[in-house]
């Protein structure tokens, strides 16, 4: 599941999405104990800038930026 859901990444390994593992229906838990056990990794993820404006505040998710929204993972990681 996770080779056909990954895509090659610029660093020479590859990376997965969060939101394509929540997608195909897997077993969450079990697929990121599998991504951690092959040295997988959360990608960084840029800050968006702050909203500005009277409800800029509120618009802004602060939860959702907790959540990283790709894994990369070692090109050796799928042999």
């Amino acid at each position: 599941m996770v080779t056909r859901l990954s895509r090659a990444n610029r660093t020479g390994g590859v990376v997965i999405e969060r939101a394509a593992i929540l997608a195909d229906g897997a077993d969450f838990p079990a697929v990121m104990d599998w991504i951690v056990a092959h040295e997988g990794r959360p990608d960084a993820v840029v800050a968006a800038p702050p909203r500005r404006g009277l409800h800029g505040p509120r618009l802004s998710d602060s939860a959702s930026a907790a959540a990283p929204l790709r894994f990369v993972l070692p090109l050796a990681a799928l042999d």
